[in-house]
This record gives C-alpha cells, sequence and structure tokens, in this order.
C-alpha cells in the first residue's frame, strides 16, 4: 500500500481503501500525520488504528487503556498468552507480539471478510503467534482448553454496540475458566449519559471476580459524553496506582477508578445474566464527528 509518487519523487498520501464487510461499509483511512499508519472505520466509527511502522504505537485512547493492561499483566517483555475476542485491525495483537515477543496469541473474529480486508492491506508479521478464527466470540471462547490464557481481551462490537451474550455472568464464568488463576480479564466498553449499562457490566465483573478497575475519560465517567470505557479485573490485586498514573499521563488523560469509589459509581445495578443481557447503547447520531 505505498503512496503514489509526485513528480520530483516525492510520495503522495495512499488512498482510503473500502469494502463491504460483515459489519457494513469499511475504510481504511490513511493517517496524514504517520506515513504508514491506518484507521480502520466500520458504518462511520472508528474501529481500529494501525501504524505499520511503529507496532507499539496505540493512537486511540481506548487502545492506550488496554497497551497499559498488557504493559502490566507480567514483567516487561514476559511472554503472555492472549485470546482476543475481536479482531479489527488486530492492533493489540500486533502490540503484545511485539512487545512481548513469544507470546502466544488467538483471535476471534465473526466478520471474516474484515479479517480478510486486514489481511490484505495490512499484514502482520510472519513470525508473530497470532491465530485469528473466524466465528462468534462466545462460541470461539468454549473452545479454548481450561487455564490457557494469561489475559482475555473483549473489544467486540456489531453494529457499534457490544452484543448481549458478552455481557452476562455466564459469559465471565467462561472466561474465568479460560484464565490462569493469576490471569486477567479487560474489555473496551461505551456507554453514555446515566452509564446504566458501564454500571451493570462493573457490577457483574465485580461478582465474578475479585479486583476491578475502571479507566475512562472523566467527562465519560460523568455522563457528560458518549464514550470508552476500559475495564480490568482479576482474582488478584491490580496495579491501580501505576495503572492511574499512566492513563493520568496519556495524551489524552483519563481517569482510574476502583475500590469504595468504583462500587458507589456502581450501586444498585443488578448483575447481568443471560436473560437480562441486552446490548451496549448505540452512539448518540455524529459521536464519531
Amino acid at each position: 500500500m505505498a503512496g503514489r509518487r509526485e513528480r520530483g519523487g516525492r510520495a503522495r498520501t495512499p488512498e482510503a481503501v473500502t469494502a463491504q464487510v460483515g459489519g457494513g461499509a469499511a475504510a481504511l483511512v490513511p493517517d496524514r500525520e504517520r506515513p504508514r499508519a491506518w484507521a480502520l472505520v466500520v458504518d462511520g466509527a472508528p474501529q481500529s488504528h494501525v501504524d505499520l511502522a511503529v507496532p507499539d504505537h496505540l493512537g486511540f485512547s481506548y487502545q492506550r487503556r488496554l497497551g497499559h493492561v498488557i504493559d502490566l499483566v507480567a514483567p516487561p517483555g514476559a511472554p503472555l498468552r492472549v485470546v482476543h475476542l475481536g479482531g479489527g485491525a488486530l492492533t493489540l495483537a500486533r502490540y503484545t507480539a511485539y512487545t512481548r515477543p513469544r507470546s502466544t496469541q488467538q483471535v476471534i473474529e465473526l466478520d471474516t471478510a474484515l479479517v480478510e480486508l486486514v489481511r490484505a492491506h495490512l499484514p502482520w508479521e510472519r513470525g508473530w503467534r497470532i491465530k485469528v478464527r473466524g466465528g462468534d466470540a462466545r462460541a470461539g471462547l468454549a473452545k479454548v482448553p481450561d487455564g490457557w490464557a494469561d489475559l482475555v481481551i473483549a473489544d467486540v462490537f456489531g453494529g457499534a454496540r457490544t452484543p448481549a451474550h458478552l455481557t452476562s455472568a455466564e459469559f465471565l464464568a467462561d472466561v474465568r475458566r479460560v484464565l490462569r488463576a493469576d490471569g486477567s480479564f479487560a474489555a473496551n466498553l461505551t456507554d453514555g449519559g446515566a452509564l446504566a449499562f458501564l454500571r451493570g457490566q462493573i457490577a457483574t465483573a465485580s461478582a465474578c471476580f475479585a479486583e476491578v478497575c475502571v479507566a475512562a475519560d472523566p467527562a465519560v465517567l460523568r455522563g457528560r459524553r458518549f464514550g470508552n470505557a476500559v475495564l480490568w479485573a482479576a482474582d488478584h490485586s491490580l496495579p491501580v496506582p501505576e495503572l492511574t498514573r499512566r492513563v493520568a499521563t496519556d495524551p489524552h488523560p483519563g481517569r482510574v477508578e476502583s475500590g469504595p469509589s468504583l462500587t458507589a459509581f456502581a450501586a444498585g445495578a443488578p448483575v447481568v445474566t443471560d436473560a437480562t443481557a441486552t446490548p451496549s447503547p448505540p452512539p448518540p447520531p455524529h459521536a464519531f464527528g
């Protein structure tokens, strides 16, 4: 996907690549500030950002926060076993492979047409141990052996909404089955306004795991803006002070809630079950510009 060259030899910015995929109209849009970087947009909603030249560059705020989780779940450079529910442009799988060599990763992505678009135009290194499986995230998770993963990351959206069956206590029970005793679960969630969905996800994760924290833009946590929140859950103590420091010093600073403040934030929210689960709320018009 090298840019075409103008007279005098200067490379022109490459053009966007568009295709119809299972989730709608997809576009790989060149980043005019970074020569080999691309944003994946599906039906107008930004999904991923990839810099082919700098695999550890995370352009979106929620990806940076998930990157902090990847950095902090184990000593620097130690290989991980990771299950990614939802693939997008494989930004986080690339990040893990680059920053933690010899990691073994499984990506479960329902939209096989999207995977082929990314594979064709944004290929990843052949030596990286990344296996991409087509299919439903929960069905694919059920095939992962007990205690296999150090980390499970859920970043699944259909029509810009998290599917209902990936929000329940029964779903998290299967996540716990797949995790090692010292493993972690992280999820990219979106909500706004009254934040009923986010509160319910915090209550559900707190019922399934011993420790939970959430990182997000302060305006999102106050219900003033629709946006992303990254939830981190585990059965061991989480490095909340270091996560807080990193999130606060990001290009777009965020806030971390944990302990009593997070309990108060989710107070009264019921635990979500398969019988009561609903998709995350749709983004408001023009939420993504």
